[in-house]
């Protein structure tokens, strides 16, 4: 196993013992930027895992019934926003969670979580966060832009728009990619897509797409139709001999294809490019489901890996489930494939709502406990149950 996995085992093996009381940064190698991003006195501020919690829930349903679809949103969606509102920050932890809230459908909780967005995005008066040039200090674009065009404010918009605006603008470098690292792709293209949606400046798509093909080139697999994380694991191996490709790192990509996909008009001739790169990753993906629905941290060592990860279970299958709604994607292979990815994810709900098997922030395949829960999860698990409860009867 490389060394840099395994010091990221080491951390999260001691943050389970609750020996990381601290703020702390780590600067080992580029694949520790994820565990850079967050500031805060403890973890427990983007998720926790306890060792004391409820039993399994029993009265949830994996059947396509918008009812019971609608009960394990509100299920988890309620917990989640008890926990997180008093929490709520500009990084791309918490980006994913109000992504997650906001594609909840109105017919399955009103406007209740809208409104906390709407709260949230005020509170921050509409800016994104420091770093104006970091994809991750960007993703909360995405929620302010949804929000301006139902609410046609103009301050909901101008923040991020100036933020693009100004990143546009930089000199390009050649030797330093605008975004090194697979995740990012979830996190800036689908504002750009959104910015150009309402806006109307195709400038924004023009961008997007140039960024793209610049990481795809570097870290996309032209074979195997997967991402690396980032360069640094282009010779990395699991412990079958076979590459590292982390399963939440894909189905960030996975993620990010569907929501530019969905903010770019149907006729733009740069769409097909991104339905045919997720149309080959549709098919790596969907064979690599593990028997219990769900995918494993690695993608091509399953069996090093004792429980599933429902981070990147949970955004692959939201993925899959747009593929199957929108047609990019052959609804009688996926759409079976959906319906046990769902079951999967629904096995791992407590009683009180806590969605579990959900790996810490890291960078690569790594440890953590059954009860393990954290806000990007919780937010592709609502992206995901939204998708489904639109293909439901």
């Amino acid at each position: 196993m490389p060394s840099s996995i395994s010091v990221q085992c080491i951390f999260q093996r001691l943050r389970f013992l609750g020996i990381f009381g601290l703020s702390i940064t780590f600067a080992l190698s580029p694949a520790f930027s994820e565990m850079n991003i967050v500031q805060g006195p403890a973890p427990a501020i983007v998720g926790d895992a306890p060792t004391d919690v409820p039993p399994l829930a029993k009265d949830l349903s994996p059947e396509f019934k918008r009812r019971d679809v609608k009960k394990a949103l509100r299920k988890v969606a309620d917990w989640q926003l008890d926990r997180a509102r008093p929490n709520f920050n500009k990084d791309w932890t918490y980006a994913a969670l109000y992504a997650g809230f906001m594609a909840v459908p109105a017919s399955v909780a009103g406007s209740r979580y809208q409104d906390a967005m709407l709260e949230m995005g005020k509170s921050f008066s509409w800016q994104l966060g420091p770093r104006i040039a970091h994809a991750d200090d960007q993703a909360i674009g995405q929620t302010y832009i949804q929000l301006y065009l139902e609410h046609h404010d103009p301050a909901m918009l101008a923040p991020t728009r100036h933020g693009f605006d100004t990143v546009m603008g930089l000199p390009d470098d050649p030797s330093k990619p605008l975004w090194w690292w697979c995740d990012a792709l979830f996190m800036a293209p689908p504002v750009l897509a959104e910015l150009s949606k309402a806006t109307g400046d195709r400038h924004y798509l023009t961008f997007l797409d140039r960024e793209w093909s610049i990481t795809s080139d570097k870290l996309y697999d032209p074979v195997q139709h997967l991402f690396y994380r980032d360069a640094s694991f282009l010779d990395k191996h699991e412990q079958n001999g076979k590459n590292i490709f982390w399963s939440r790192g894909n189905g960030w990509v996975m993620a990010g294809l569907v929501r530019v996909m969905d903010s770019m008009p149907k006729n733009d001739p740069l769409r097909p490019k991104y339905v045919r790169q997720f149309q080959q990753m549709a098919a790596t993906v969907a064979p690599l489901q593990s028997h219990d629905g769900l995918w494993r941290p690695g993608l091509l060592d399953p069996d090093a890996y004792p429980l599933p990860e429902n981070s990147g279970s949970a955004f692959i299958t939201y993925a899959l489930a747009y593929g199957v709604r929108e047609n990019l994607i052959d609804r009688k292979r996926y759409l079976p494939v959906v319906h046990k990815a769902w079951a999967g994810l629904l096995s791992h709900i407590y009683e009180d709502g806590r969605l579990g098997c959900i790996q810490p922030i890291g960078a690569a395949p790594g440890d953590f406990t059954a009860t393990s829960s954290y806000v990007y999860g919780v937010g592709a698990f609502l992206l995901a149950g939204s998708e489904i409860y639109k293909l439901s009867d």
